[in-house]
């Protein structure tokens, strides 16, 4: 009955028991005598890299080529879950690449920080592909409790302990939330399956003061309130900013890296697909423009360059809300080229944090003449910059410029305004670092040491992307507009 459904599910089922066995691999041998008490550390990781792209390849020979619904309707495979988990995938991957020098300089030999990305990379998938309510909250759930666990992972710094209590007790209220939505749409409504919401909803007028509806609304907004916690959207975002600076620089990358593409997903597929109605659009809308103007605003006030990543991060998840709230298929298009180009910009950025990090780079000021000492990664992180602002033409210009044109096609006139607005205060505090690495003069000259050629690699290959994105966009456009075909169909 099921054979094809765990055939279907097989590279999932591969990373889960790559990551247990690596567990026990680490467990078995960091605390044996024999081998007095190795730090497994770069090889755990070396090992996590390589069933991460296992699970690339196994997932990339299984093309689907119709919809596939598995488990009872739980799981859904289209080409909308299966480009997404190639992305996860790859995201996670170029994490985990990053951080491979990050352990030997910190001296962390905790292997297990590892072992948790992996599994919540697994929780993800399913996250992308989950097809009901049930399971959706389910991926969530052992998605934030790796996440707990990873921000807190750098026990002798209160920082990272004061971060993973925080997100942990927030988290938990969120997850509270989403949970206590999705109890009161099943109990309005009898069905937790997205395709049977999707049935029940068309056609139907949801409003706060109707006699049967109104139930359904609140259950909705619960539901929407849990997801803008998890994507850190405005009147939500409180934790961010806290926990992006006191996890361990390589969680604080793949935390605004990895759950923005599976949370994305998912509310693409539970708003767009299930509840498509115009009611909840205005909270989005609203979450946009508040997303878009703090992003802006509170940016230019920081000196940590961490925090400055998660007030940024923060206005990015507003762009990316203008082609969500939109509600056409133009605006999840151009959500999924957002998505795409924001990621690459994160792990470019990241990528150099962490290549800086060796001499306790944590304001922007230690930056200072970065241009004579370290002349290449200067110009990196200056064209990275470039793009964050949305200067064209590299790659951050042309996913502004098709949210924009989205929200445009779909009358949200405001929504351009102040997206381009905002765009505009923001190139202020991007363009301070090219300001700081080119003409300031630090008070103490600071000698980076040269990077190593994963890192070297992976920026040489992101900061390709993003400068010549314009070129030739079009294989982005294509896979874009298929998955949200995908979707809408």
């Amino acid at each position: 009955m099921f054979e094809h459904d765990f055939l279907a599910l097989f590279p999932e089922i591969f990373l889960i028991n790559a990551t247990i066995i690596l567990l026990i691999y680490g467990v078995v041998f960091s605390t044996s005598k024999k081998y007095d008490y190795p730090p497994l550390v770069c090889n755990v990781s070396w090992l996590g890299l390589l069933s991460v792209l296992i699970t690339i390849l196994l997932l990339a020979s299984s093309t689907p080529l119709t919809v596939a619904n598995l488990f009872y309707n739980n799981l859904i495979i289209d080409h909308f879950t299966y480009f997404c988990q190639i992305f996860l995938l790859v995201s996670t991957a170029s994490t985990i690449v990053m951080c491979l020098g990050y352990f030997k300089e910190e001296s962390l030999n905790a292997f297990e920080s590892i072992i948790l990305i992996l599994l919540s990379t697994c929780s993800m998938l399913f996250m992308i592909s989950a097809y009901d309510l049930i399971a959706m909250y389910l991926a969530i759930e052992l998605q934030s409790l790796c996440f707990y666990v990873i921000a807190a992972s750098k026990r002798d710094s209160e920082f990272s302990t004061e971060a993973g209590l925080k997100y942990f007790i927030l988290g938990a209220f969120s997850s509270g939330i989403l949970l206590f939505g999705c109890s009161m749409i099943y109990g309005f409504t009898g069905v937790t399956n997205f395709e049977e919401l999707a049935k029940i909803f068309t056609g139907y007028e949801i409003t706060l003061f109707g006699a049967q509806s109104s139930g359904i609304f609140m259950g909705i907004l619960f539901i929407a309130v849990g997801f803008l916690f998890k994507i850190t959207a405005v009147p939500f975002h409180m934790w961010a900013p806290d926990v992006y600076e006191g996890s361990p620089t390589l969680v604080t990358a793949f935390f605004s890296i990895a759950p923005k593409i599976s949370i994305l997903a998912n509310m693409v597929r539970v708003f767009i697909y299930s509840f498509y109605d115009p009611t909840w659009q205005q909270l989005f809308f609203f979450c946009s423009i508040a997303s878009m103007i703090l992003g802006a605003l509170a940016a230019m006030a920081q000196n940590k360059v961490k925090r400055l990543l998660a007030y940024s991060s923060i206005g990015h998840v507003g762009y990316l809300f203008i082609g969500f709230s939109c509600g056409t298929i133009e605006g999840i298009q151009s959500l999924l080229i957002g998505v795409f180009i924001y990621v690459l910009m994160t792990i470019n950025v990241f990528a150099i944090v962490l290549a800086l990090r060796q001499n306790r780079f944590k304001y922007i000021a230690d930056l200072g003449a970065l241009a004579k000492t370290n002349p290449i990664l200067a110009i990196t992180l200056s064209i990275t910059m470039f793009s964050y602002a949305g200067i064209p033409p590299l790659a951050g210009f042309c996913s502004k410029f098709y949210l924009f044109f989205a929200a445009l096609g779909c009358g949200a006139y405001l929504l351009a305004l102040i997206g381009v607005v905002t765009s505009v205060i923001s190139c202020f505090y991007y363009i301070r670092f090219v300001k700081i690495m080119y003409f300031d003069t630090p008070k103490k000259w600071i000698l980076y040491k040269p990077m190593d050629r994963e890192k070297s690699l992976l920026l040489a290959i992101t900061l390709f992307l993003i400068s010549f994105f314009f070129l030739y966009p079009s294989p982005l456009f294509l896979v874009s507009h298929q998955m949200a075909l995908s979707l809408c169909l």
